[in-house]
């Protein structure tokens, strides 16, 4: 999703740091082989993944949806050097490719996969974490946010993926839509919830970066 006209959005880009070689590999063969590789969260949003990462400098991440794992690799550029990110999905089918493009990283050794639902998987981390991204299913988004709220640390931050949701946000809402429905949901959380304060970024389909209070 473009909010800019391309010609800016083409500049944006072009005066952003370059993609690395590694993530374009895993994009071209996710355009060979997978299905939907329109979610893989890109170059643009990757750099601005990573950069966010590397200013936090977290040693735990938790990652909702890995995909191919972009976006994992990504977030791993700025993990502390005995970090760890953990990233759950609910595809075996994607296992060994997200493996394959993990093991050719320098961060394979700290990138810890969880198959399964994640509703299921979260209350079993006995673990808190400094960063977590949410790009998972849209229904449950709240569901997870109120999983993952008392895992993070203070000071944490929750990056949020999709939720502009190709601008269905601010159209009429069709009443069968569930997945635009939660979003306007878990943006109104966001939002309103005292322990974190937020800012919504148009990025791509809309990134939101909340940051919990240090108490």
């Amino acid at each position: 999703m473009h909010f800019l006209p391309e010609e800016l959005d083409d500049y944006v880009v072009a005066h952003s740091e370059a993609e690395p070689e590694l993530l374009q590999q895993l994009t071209r063969e996710t355009y060979q082989k997978i299905l939907q590789p329109i979610m893989l969260s890109g170059p643009y949003q990757g750099r601005v993944l990573s950069m966010i990462s590397k200013l936090k400098h977290p040693k735990t991440i938790l990652e909702l949806g890995t995909f191919t794992g972009y976006a994992t690799l990504c977030l791993a550029e700025g993990l502390h050097k005995d970090g760890e990110i953990h990233t759950i999905d609910i595809n075996e089918e994607l296992e060994e490719f997200q493996r394959k493009y993990f093991d050719k990283s320098e961060y394979g050794h700290q990138i810890f996969q969880h198959l399964g639902d994640a509703l299921e998987i979260i209350p079993k981390l006995n673990k808190t974490f400094d960063l977590i991204f949410i790009d998972a299913d849209k229904p449950n988004y709240v569901n997870y946010f109120h999983l993952i709220i008392d895992k993070l640390n203070p000071g944490g931050i929750i990056l949020s993926d999709n939720v502009l949701w190709h601008g269905k946000v601010v159209e009429p809402l069709d009443p069968k839509d569930a997945s635009t429905k939660a979003v306007l949901d878990y943006n109104k959380l966001l939002k309103e919830d005292p322990r974190i304060e937020t800012v919504l970024l148009p990025i791509r389909d809309g990134l939101t970066i909340s940051r919990k209070h240090i108490v």
